[in-house]
């Protein structure tokens, strides 16, 4: 018996019972596979609500990777104890152990863990469709892309680069986009160019031009991705542990580099904003961020006014050690605005409209 996931109806989250499935021998042109990762896709919620119609009851989930149990009698691309991974229907990703077509399985190179293929087939079938069906990239043309920064832009943007193309892309709220926007117009050529891993800092993927003629200095995996399309842009990765939550390289390795590496600039936001003060709710995040303010001959703060007010558990820096802050929202508070003022810290606010 194999645990899966199964639902009788569509509905929300509580449609889906986890049972026991008897898993059978696979037929001639199939593979019986362990799932040691199972990929979560939005496609997902379409079926278990009914959006997308499915015959149910059925099992769910496009997406996993794992190793093979047995083979069927007819395919010979396959062996037992083989890494694979797929994403395809029949639906039934969501299980311990299935038996799935051969067909929909590719192998898994040495190298690559069982979590990292499982998150890799949609987004990479996606971006090879956009590459080579529906429109055949070249070398030399430039692309936009809209939300560069999720799973299927980073990739198309690698790809597209070795394929020697320009990407644009585009990413972000509003408020972030805005400060971003004025914070790039400081940037001049020839200096190095401090990121932090803020999803603030992300929508200078927005405006590359300006940083055209300079070298960048980041820890931000979804920024590196996108402007190593731009042959314009130098990158200097700050390399060391990839962390998935933030997106950025973290970690002793991360912080070594960054202490070796001086910037003219610096551009940073934080998780949260009380009085003159950023905080940082990851320890991680903090040091290295600490570290890049250190080493940064100017710095330079950017924030939506949805973080004003708030705490988190370590506090950053303050807003006197910025040469600018930049803010951004839909509304500003005339108080807080005054109490900037009396503390004598240089700001810009610009409004968003609802």
């Amino acid at each position: 018996m194999s645990k899966s996931i199964v639902m009788k109806k569509n509905g929300g989250p509580e449609v889906l019972e986890l049972q026991d499935v008897k898993v059978g021998s696979p037929g001639p042109d199939e593979i019986k596979v362990t799932n040691h990762a199972i990929g979560l896709n939005y496609i997902d919620t379409y079926h278990r609500s009914g959006l997308y119609p499915i015959k149910l009851p059925s099992g769910i989930g496009l997406e996993a990777a794992g190793k093979i149990d047995e083979v069927g009698s007819n395919v010979t691309e396959f062996n037992k104890g083989d890494n694979i991974a797929y994403a395809s229907i029949p639906l039934g990703a969501y299980a311990q152990k299935r038996v799935i077509p051969a067909k929909i399985a590719v192998k898994v190179p040495d190298g690559i863990s069982h979590e990292l293929a499982a998150t890799l087939m949609t987004k990479g079938l996606t971006t090879n469709y956009l590459l080579s069906k529906t429109y055949k990239l070249k070398a030399g043309e430039t692309v936009l892309f809209h939300a560069a920064a999720g799973g299927v832009g980073q990739i198309f943007a690698q790809w597209a680069n070795s394929i020697g193309a320009k990407v644009i892309g585009t990413v972000g709220s509003d408020e972030k986009i805005k400060v971003a926007e004025e914070a790039v117009k400081i940037i001049q050529t020839n200096t190095f160019v401090g990121i932090d891993d803020s999803t603030t800092c992300l929508q200078f993927a927005n405006f590359q031009k300006y940083f055209e003629g300079t070298t960048v200095v980041t820890n931000n995996i979804k920024l590196i991705n996108i402007f190593s399309s731009n042959p314009k842009i130098k990158i200097i990765s700050l390399g060391g542990r990839y962390n998935r939550p933030t997106g950025s390289f973290l970690g002793l390795s991360t912080e070594n580099t960054a202490s070796q590496i001086p910037c003219h600039y610096l551009f940073m936001s934080s998780s949260s904003l009380d009085g003159t003060k950023l905080y940082t709710h990851d320890e991680d995040v903090f040091r290295t961020k600490a570290i890049q303010m250190i080493n940064a001959e100017k710095k330079y703060y950017l924030c939506d006014t949805t973080k004003i007010g708030k705490k988190a558990m370590n506090i950053q820096a303050d807003l006197s050690e910025f040469e600018k802050c930049f803010f951004a929202g839909p509304y500003f508070d005339k108080s807080f605005e005054n109490f900037l003022k009396k503390k004598k810290v240089s700001f810009k606010y610009f409004k968003i409209k609802n």
